[in-house]
């Protein structure tokens, strides 16, 4: 029979368990486990005091701190002892929960919570106190908490096996959640130090295919705990603090810049991180197969959305918090701050936080802003405009604004300041003088009296204001500078793609040692650009949530900022209010830039709404009372010309051209506008600048001539604003025309003598070598303008053909018929005169000169005029361009069209104006003539011609032809006298002049016509005398 096995007592099985969670024996010899420490001290005492030698849970704290202020050089270090007694009692509770005796069970398992309990308490006070126990770790490292790989256990490794894996350290399940939470935040606050510390130094130097996520996910998980979150905003480097503190030095010494630091994006050599994304990825990518960047591009752009969904994440669990929030703010606040440099042309690397940085911060705070970018954007009226002029966070009143100058800001500001002082002030005089009545108690009315915040006061804001203007700011330094750097960047490879072009013809003719050295390092040079180009295009280009999320707050952006106007409808009020003309120029600037990048990535713009957009930039690429910066407004047609149907991929754009409200009515007029505003912006490269920004216009312009509901406005147009803009702009479309084409006429006369020079291949090449490079570096720049101003002329000259055919009458007008005449002239003498032959070229293609193409729509015009020359006025305008109108010009214009086939009718019209001309050139001789000598009082002091209309200049008292100086003025409303200001509504009619020159020609004519009568009557006579002498 089996002899029963004998029942322990409740003590006994304490001891038991205690024995097993912290390995200590209060008894020599008992354990024969190497890793039990005999307590020699503690049993001694415990004997004395007459008590049994058993572990109790009065004795557990006792034993503890012997255990580990004994030491014991061969037992575990002090805090990897705690952390294995929490595991160890861990296992011990999963064994009492099959105990019988419930009774038993319940006692056990509150010594068992009080063990893990214990444990927890000491590993506080060993991390935060460490040199508290004795510690014999020889493997230990001091630099680093030996929390941080429990935590990283905790959390796992890696996702998707990118940048390494987690280390083998675990804690017992519960350990750290246990840890964190019942801390008292004293104790904790040094260990929470040391962790934060710990994270930010694990991804210092990590870039996008490190391993990041890791320490991501475990500043996340100590986020969690209230302990975490008020630790990290206390943290000395939440914000660093020092004399030397920029942009730069945030992002590396803060606790979060060093996250938001890791990109896949180029940075300084001195701030680089591994692995190198370009030489790992995109080394050799003209070699590499398609397939193997696509999957470069596709692991980068997954792995830094976990980076954005992560950062968002530890944001949001701090702004959630009412505690931090306000921390987080001023966070960001001082990393754009100190970044502000960020926006100019030239970025020094060693004072401003990385482009990486700033992207990710974009990608950040828009995640942010997506709960207020829903689809109607409801929540845009709590967006506060005074958040520009009074917030005290974001330095933004120094921002170059919409139309308001820096001066008028600052006025602004400090007159409703003061106002709101001095409104304050006399409400705090009438409350002081009956505060001794019951009404003392009451609410001030100061608390809502007046919008505006006294000077004093720090103002308050919603979260959607803070985060509605923090996320313009960092998209303006960060997404939308990445934007131009990728640009930039695009044209560096160009360039050096063509000197090494260059260089490598040169090396072919005359090899040297210097010029292999230019080859070699603009070899190396590109594929180091090409590189960073597609890092960038993996992380930005190839990221359409990015774009999305973008182009949806620049849409709260635009509707928001009309807002401020009234809303969408025109036209716009008279007076730009203060609020709209004092935001930031960048506010629009960035919206222009997102919208022309993303037109320009395939399929970017698929599901945006555009409408919003289109609408802002119709009420306001012409309105320089609401934006002054003529070349912002210029961007906007850029964006237009990207959504032209022919041009744009997407179906999304199809439909602004055609079907919108806002469109139909004012595109043209608005597009004829600007063509005339831009003319002077007031830079030094004003002259050249326009030529650009009117060949956009001029692409815009003919697509919507082939509309017809846009046709029709721009017909009715030209009658409306006949004498007023689009007289204007056919000036100025004249005047492009003529410069345009006699540069590229006269530039082609130098490429031929370069070419001369070239083709002589003996004398070429007795020349010295760097004289030669430099001959081939102006022929190929004399080429380039050519090119252009070529095909700004071909365009110029085509609009004026189509839409001559359809509207001529202020072509014809007194002002500007002369002027027309006489470009045409210039032209047709270029293309048929004597010295045509000089401008052969041996590929006129190469150039975009298609002669034959211009001649066909200089005559076109010619013919188009002449048929709606109702009063018979074109033919002596042309006669009386003196410089290059001739006779002879028509009839070689003829031959020459019929040579190439064209239409015969319209040769048949263009031969007979060209007798009507000789008829109006016969007639001028004559009227010249019968006028004779004409007093100078009469003549145009100008022109040299008689006037028909004298008018009097307001300020110089000068007289002039009244078509003279409005055609003057169509170019330059000032007098051109004195400089000073005049427009056509400022002349002063010379009745007086006027009258007597009407008498002169009278009285001219009447002369002629008495000389005439009586040589025919002399005439008569002598016929009469001779017939009879003859008879006879």
């Amino acid at each position: 029979m089996a002899t029963q096995k004998p029942t322990r007592t409740p003590a006994e099985i304490e001891d038991i368990i205690l024995r097993k969670i912290f390995l200590v024996s209060l008894i020599d010899s008992m354990e024969n486990d190497p890793r039990v420490v005999y307590l020699e001290m503690s049993a001694a005492e415990i004997m004395s005091e007459g008590k049994e030698l058993k572990l109790s849970r009065d004795l557990m704290e006792r034993i503890v701190i012997d255990r580990l202020s004994g030491g014991f050089v061969a037992a575990e270090p002090p805090f990897q002892y705690l952390v294995n007694c929490y595991r160890r009692a861990c296992e011990e509770g999963k064994k009492i929960s099959s105990m019988k005796d419930k009774t038993v069970r319940s006692e056990i398992e509150i010594v068992v919570r009080q063990a893990k309990k214990l444990a927890v308490s000491y590993c506080r006070i060993h991390l935060g106190n460490p040199d508290m126990f004795p510690n014999h770790d020889t493997n230990k490292s001091s630099n680093v908490s030996p929390l941080l790989p429990l935590v990283f256990a905790e959390v796992g490794g890696s996702l998707d096996g990118i940048g390494g894996s987690s280390s083998g350290a675990s804690s017992a399940p519960g350990f750290l959640e246990e840890f964190f939470r019942d801390a008292d935040y004293d104790s904790i606050e040094p260990v929470m130090k040391q962790l934060y510390e710990d994270l930010r130094g694990s991804v210092l130097k990590v870039s996008a295919l490190g391993n990041f996520q890791q320490p991501l996910r475990a500043l996340l998980m100590l986020l969690n705990f209230p302990v975490g979150a008020k630790a990290l905003v206390s943290h000395p480097w939440w914000i660093p603090k020092s004399l030397y503190l920029n942009g730069r030095v945030i992002e590396m010494t803060s606790i979060l810049g060093p996250f938001f630091h890791v990109s896949a994006l180029p940075d300084h050599a001195i701030f680089k991180t591994e692995p190198d994304i370009g030489q790992q990825c995109f080394s050799d990518s003209s070699t590499r197969r398609p397939s193997d960047l696509n999957s470069a591009f596709t692991t980068i752009k997954t792995v830094m959305n976990n980076l954005y969904d992560g950062l968002a994440e530890v944001l949001k669990c701090l702004l959630k918090n009412t505690n931090t929030r306000e921390n987080v703010l001023e966070y960001l606040a001082e990393v754009i701050n100190r970044n502000s440099s960020r926006g100019h042309l030239q970025v020094d690397p060693l004072s401003c936080a990385s482009s990486g940085m700033f992207v990710n911060l974009s990608a950040v705070l828009l995640r942010l802003c997506e709960p207020f970018l829903d689809a109607n954007l409801i929540k845009r009226d709590k967006i506060d405009p005074n958040y520009v002029f009074y917030g005290n966070r974001l330095e933004m009143r120094g921002l170059t604004a919409l139309h308001a100058s820096s001066d008028e800001v600052s006025e602004w500001f400090d007159s409703n300041t003061a106002k709101a002082d001095n409104g304050q002030n006399r409400l705090l005089e009438s409350q002081e003088a009956t505060s001794s009545s019951s009404n003392a108690s009451k609410p001030s009315l100061l608390q809502n009296s007046n919008p505006v915040p006294r000077s004093s006061e720090k103002v308050k804001y919603t979260f959607i204001s803070e985060c509605f203007f923090m996320t313009a700011r960092v998209l303006n330094l960060g997404l939308l500078k990445a934007f131009s750097d990728f640009k930039h960047l695009v044209q560096d490879i160009s360039r050096s793609e063509e000197t090494l072009s260059s260089f490598q013809a040169m090396q072919r003719q005359a090899p040297s040692p210097q010029l292999q050295q230019d080859i070699t390092r603009l070899e190396k040079e590109i594929e180091l650009y090409s590189q960073e180009k597609l890092c960038y295009e993996a992380q930005i280009l190839r990221d359409g949530g990015i774009l999305q999320r973008a182009l949806s707050y620049y849409r709260l952006m635009v509707v928001w900022l009309v807002s401020l106007v009234g809303g969408f409808k025109m036209p716009l009020p008279p007076t730009c209010p203060k609020e709209f003309a004092s935001m930031p120029e960048h506010f629009v600037e960035d919206t222009m830039e997102l919208l022309i990048f993303a037109s320009r990535i395939p399929r970017a713009l698929d599901g945006v709404v555009l409408d919003d957009f289109m609408n802002f930039i119709i009420m306001f690429m012409a309105s320089p009372e609401y934006i002054r910066n003529p070349y912002l407004r210029a961007k906007m047609v850029e964006v237009l010309n990207c959504w032209m149907p022919p041009r744009s991929g997407s179906k999304t754009t199809g439909t602004l051209f055609d079907g919108h409200q806002l469109s139909l009515e004012y595109l043209v007029k608005n597009l004829l506008k600007l063509y005339v505003d831009i003319e002077f912006t007031g830079s030094h490269t004003q002259f050249y600048d326009k030529f650009n920004i009117r060949h956009n216009i001029a692409e815009l312009l003919e697509y919507l001539w082939q509309v017809p509901s846009h046709r029709n406005i721009w017909k009715k147009i030209a009658k409306e604003e006949e004498k007023g803009v689009y007289l204007n702009f056919l000036n100025f479309l004249i005047n492009d025309s003529i410069f345009l084409l006699d540069e590229s006429l006269n530039k082609i006369l130098e490429l031929k003598e370069i070419e001369a020079e070239m083709s002589n291949t003996v004398e070429w090449e007795r020349r010295p070598a760097q004289e030669r490079q430099e001959r081939t570096r102006v022929f190929h720049s004399q080429e380039n303008i050519i090119r252009i101003d070529m095909k700004l002329a071909m365009e110029d000259v085509s609009m004026l053909a189509f839409t001559s055919e359809q509207i001529t009458v202020p072509f014809l007008l007194p002002e500007m018929v002369e002027r027309v005449a006489s470009m045409l002239n210039y032209f047709l003498l270029q293309l048929v005169g004597p010295q045509r032959k000089s401008l052969t070229l041996k590929d006129p293609e190469k150039y975009e000169f298609r002669p034959k193409v211009l001649l066909k729509q200089i005559v076109t015009i010619y013919v188009n005029l002449a048929k709606g020359d109702k009063d018979n006025i074109f033919p002596a305008a042309i006669t009386r361009d003196g410089r290059s109108y001739n006779e002879q010009l028509f009839g070689s214009a003829a031959d020459v069209l019929r040579r190439i086939g064209e239409d015969g009718r319209m040769i048949q019209e263009f031969v007979l104006l060209g007798e009507k001309t000789k008829i109006a050139a016969s007639d001028a001789m004559d009227a010249e003539a019968v006028l004779g000598d004409i007093p100078d009082e009469f003549l145009d002091p100008i022109q040299y011609t008689l006037m028909r209309d004298p008018v009097i200049l307001p300020s110089s008292k000068v007289v002039l032809d009244r078509p003279v100086i409005q055609r003057h003025l169509l170019s330059d409303s000032t007098d051109p006298f004195n400089r000073s200001h005049l427009t056509a509504d400022m002349l002063i009619p010379d009745v007086e002049l006027k009258a007597k020159i009407e008498e002169f020609i009278k009285s001219q004519e009447l002369k002629k016509r008495g000389e005439s009568l009586g040589a025919q009557t002399a005439k008569a006579t002598i016929q009469t005398t001779d017939t009879t002498t003859l008879i006879d």
